[in-house]
């Protein structure tokens, strides 16, 4: 299915005069407050964020998987999914693929098909958390840390198999994220595993193309629940800097535990030229992968604060790779990501509208009651009527969610697809 522009003229021609008078009302007293209207639009129209490829399917818990009908079955139709997202929101010209899922039959009518929906491939991402069939060697006991030498060379060798088939699609960064680590104490010697986790990374680093990032995520637990050997952003940074220029870290706002200030994070990161890729969703206990802004949305702002400040401030650091990692566990996953990507831009353009200088003479003052205030002025604003502005200005959709409804996508994916189709690699 793909929506064309007079599908969503119609939908929009509803809603125009309403979304005038609210914009209009806005504009004037942005304007007032000596905010350049127009710049910020631009910035919310530029802003996209990658879609990855396993959140086109329902998501499942540790106990099961509950399915949605109509679901992707193969790489093309993963795309077509993405696109269909990126035509209603103007947001995700971008997917992530999850290698060997995704691996592409055919790699020139891929880059076609991806190309007729405007969209470009993000960061590539391994898999060594589970055993793949026909693998000599298991990832029981670990994979790039693992004590037996044929799983680590496995492992890399798969990292490095990920690179070539990302580079062929045009991708200019792969993702590592590892399971690896310990249920119980004394299973694993921890100064042997991260070694040889530095060592392992350092081997598929070498083999990067010149163009290429490295991303190096980290989380404190799960799916061991002792230890895990990348669990928290400062490992992820020391194995960054071992590595080298090419390598970052990655940060996910679920791999962090309760209450963690990731803000903090953040702003280190930039400070030290070192945050490579940021990985949305919300959470209420742990990596619960919620729909982002669904349960600490002013968190989010803050964090999206930092992201402003050091983007604006922090040359030393490259542009941040987005991405949404969510689990849509009884929500048609396609209106999952629309409520995601709703959600990351109005953070993104509230942080816009904070005036850093005069945060920064607050803080140089002590004042700490202006400081909240200035930050608590710019959260507070409805600034839903620029992301419509932003989506209108690049034809898409005033309300995504709204015309996805109304243009019965899911029905029709349905239609043509089956009720009992099931996302490929889930």
């Amino acid at each position: 299915m793909r929506i064309d522009k007079n599908q969503l003229d119609d939908v929009n021609r509803k809603d125009i005069i309403e979304h005038n008078e609210h914009f209009d009302f806005l504009a004037n007293k942005l304007a007032k407050n000596g905010k350049n209207v127009d710049a910020i639009i631009k910035k919310i129209e530029e802003f996209q964020i990658a879609i990855p490829s396993w959140a086109l399917g329902a998501g499942g818990t540790r106990f099961g998987r509950f399915g949605f009908q109509g679901e992707p079955s193969s790489l093309e139709l993963k795309i077509d999914d993405v696109g269909i997202i990126h035509s209603l929101t103007q947001s995700a010209s971008a997917i992530s693929l999850h290698i060997p899922w995704d691996v592409p039959q055919d790699y020139n009518a891929i880059k076609d098909l991806a190309k007729s929906h405007n969209i470009i491939f993000d960061a590539v991402n391994s898999n060594t958390f589970q055993d793949q069939r026909d693998s000599k060697e298991s990832y029981k006991f670990g994979s790039l840390s693992n004590t037996s030498k044929a799983a680590r060379e496995q492992a890399i060798a798969h990292n490095i198999e990920v690179i070539k088939i990302g580079d062929k699609l045009g991708s200019k960064s792969l993702t590592v994220w590892l399971a690896d680590g310990a249920n119980f104490p004394g299973q694993n010697n921890f100064q042997f595993a991260l070694q040889n986790t530095e060592d392992s990374l350092k081997d598929i680093y070498k083999t990067l193309p010149d163009d290429w990032k490295m991303f190096i995520e980290y989380k404190p637990y799960e799916p061991n629940f002792y230890s895990t050997v990348i669990q928290d952003w400062g490992t992820s940074f020391m194995l960054a800097n071992a590595c080298g220029e090419k390598a970052y870290t990655l940060v996910d706002l679920g791999h962090h535990l309760p209450n963690t200030n990731i803000e903090q994070i953040v702003s280190t990161l930039m400070l030290k030229g070192k945050l490579g890729g940021f990985h949305f969703n919300d959470s209420k206990y742990g990596d619960d992968d919620l729909t982002v802004g669904s349960i600490k949305p002013y968190s989010l702002f803050l964090i999206f604060n930092a992201l402003v400040y050091g983007m604006e401030n922090n040359p030393q650091n490259p542009y941040p790779a987005w991405m949404i990692d969510a689990s849509h566990n009884i929500k048609d996953p396609l209106e999952d990501l629309i409520q995601s990507l709703e959600a990351i831009k109005e953070a993104y353009a509230k942080a816009l509208l904070v005036d850093q200088e005069l945060l920064t003479t607050a803080q140089m003052n002590h004042d700490v009651v202006k400081c909240q205030e200035i930050l608590q002025a710019a959260y507070r604003t409805d600034v839903r009527p620029l992301l419509e502005k932003a989506r209108l200005n690049n034809e898409g959709a005033l309300d995504p969610l709204k015309a996805y409804r109304s243009l019965q996508v899911r029905e029709n994916l349905i239609k043509e697809r089956g009720a009992n189709s099931v996302a490929s690699g889930l």
